[in-house]
């Protein structure tokens, strides 16, 4: 029975084990993307892939807001052609915000037209080769990139990053207490724990014995 429930406790151990791990992997992918995105001006490269989030519909059904897509660095900017699929920096509303278009036309100077799938006309401001900051590569995750924005947040990233790692890093300095304790604990040799056991089985037969006397007599 023992050693059926020290192996559950094994089982159970290495389960969390592997949480804990899923978890801090998860944190410092997180935790790259904040600060890659800091450094790059607001996009994050994690070795070389680039993480976008979508924020309108403007590119139904292709993708969708709050998508999150992939795109990868633009190398040979000449390679690009009508029907790529880019992110650049633009103006919209009177700011500079990411957006990402379909190539619908290359101009003389090398400028690109751009437009939405879901859009009947053209994007009003050309795309210059310096605004280009990635190529979609086709693959997403539905619905991930309004995850990924509020774990970026402050909040997000306190409760979902700076705690997990805060537990973790509390969890294996416990551990590691735990295993310097019982490092220090004098161990018993062979004969040591063999000599305890005959004196516990001595003790409990005399006892036996004793309460078999006083039962005995009259």
């Amino acid at each position: 029975m023992k050693t059926r429930a020290n192996s559950k406790k094994s089982v159970w151990k290495i389960i969390l084990e592997v949480i804990a791990w899923i978890v801090v992997i998860f944190a410092t992918i997180i935790t790259l993307s904040v600060f890659s995105s800091q450094a790059n001006g607001g996009v994050a490269n994690i070795f070389g892939k680039i993480p976008v989030t979508i924020q309108s519909d403007s590119m139904a059904p292709t993708f969708k807001a709050g998508d999150l897509i992939i795109d990868k660095k633009v190398t040979d900017i000449k390679q690009l052609k009508e029907g790529d699929v880019i992110t650049f920096w633009t103006i919209i509303q009177g700011k500079r915000v990411l957006n990402t278009h379909r190539i619908v036309n290359i101009n003389n100077d090398g400028s690109y037209i751009t437009r939405g799938d879901a859009n009947s006309k053209e994007d009003d401001v050309r795309v210059l080769p310096l605004d280009i900051v990635g190529q979609y590569t086709g693959q997403k995750i539905s619905g991930m990139g309004s995850v990924i924005d509020f774990l970026r947040s402050p909040t997000g990233f306190l409760i979902f990053v700076v705690l997990p790692l805060l537990i973790f890093f509390i969890y294996q300095v416990y551990r590691f207490v735990v295993i310097i304790i019982s490092m220090k604990k004098p161990k018993l040799s062979a004969a040591d724990e063999e000599e305890i056991k005959r004196k516990a089985i001595e003790e409990y037969i005399k006892s036996q014995e004793q309460q078999d006397s006083v039962s005995n007599q009259p």
